[in-house]
Formats: structure tokens, C-alpha cells, sequence
């Protein structure tokens, strides 16, 4: 059983950034960020794979301001959020799977392990 650890959540006016980690107890193949605002769904935020040149990929929302990155040797994974908005405000969960989720990636069912959250809050 992997456990997912997360830091670096809190608060942070908007323009500002944020940079949030996660580490793995143990080998994940892909690792991802999700986030869910009160009374929303869980949305996916960026992912990307272990192998093959790490490609990224970023939910429509955060494109051009977040940065997702990944420290093999480390078993850990980066969220570099940057021009966070009011919007932005939402927990924030680490991701990790045994495979590679492919298209489907966005979807918290192809997930197989889940960290505890940290909160985002965006604010004036």
C-alpha cells in the first residue's frame, strides 16, 4: 500500500503562488494533482508519467499557470502554481496510479492511491 504525503497548501493573495509537494512511500508509475472545492466534483489538475520524457498534461482551467514536475528519485511530485485566482480555492489531493490512466486521466476513478488533502485558499 503506497501513502501519498502533501505539503505546502495555505494561503496566498490572488496573483500570488504556491508550490505543493508530494511524496510517495513507494513506486508509483503516474502521479497527479486533483483539487475539489466545497459542494463541487473532483477535478483533475495535472498529471504526468514516469517514463518517456515525463508528458504533462493540465485540466482547462489552470493551463499557462500551473506547472507539474516530478523527482523520480525522490518518489515525490510538484505542483508550481503561479496567477492563482479566487477560483483556485479548493483542497488539494496528491494522485497516484500503478498505470498509466492515458485519456482518462482526469477522472479520480482511474486512481489507485490517495493523499490527505491540503488546503488552497485564495484570497484578498
Amino acid at each position: 500500500q503506497v501513502q501519498l504525503v502533501e505539503s505546502g497548501g495555505g494561503p496566498v493573495q490572488p496573483g500570488g503562488s504556491l508550490r505543493l509537494s508530494c511524496t510517495a512511500s513507494g513506486f508509483t508509475f503516474s502521479m497527479g494533482w486533483f483539487r475539489q472545492a466545497p459542494g463541487n466534483e473532483r477535478e483533475g489538475v495535472a498529471t504526468l508519467t514516469r517514463i518517456g520524457g515525463g508528458a504533462s498534461w493540465y485540466g482547462d482551467s489552470v493551463k499557462g499557470r500551473f506547472t507539474i514536475s516530478r523527482d523520480n528519485a525522490k518518489n515525490t511530485v510538484y505542483l508550481q502554481m503561479n496567477s492563482l485566482k479566487p477560483e483556485d480555492t479548493a483542497m488539494y489531493y496528491c494522485a497516484a496510479a500503478n498505470s498509466w490512466p492515458g485519456s482518462r486521466w482526469y477522472r479520480s476513478d482511474q486512481w489507485n492511491y490517495w493523499g490527505q488533502g491540503t488546503q488552497v485558499t485564495v484570497s484578498s
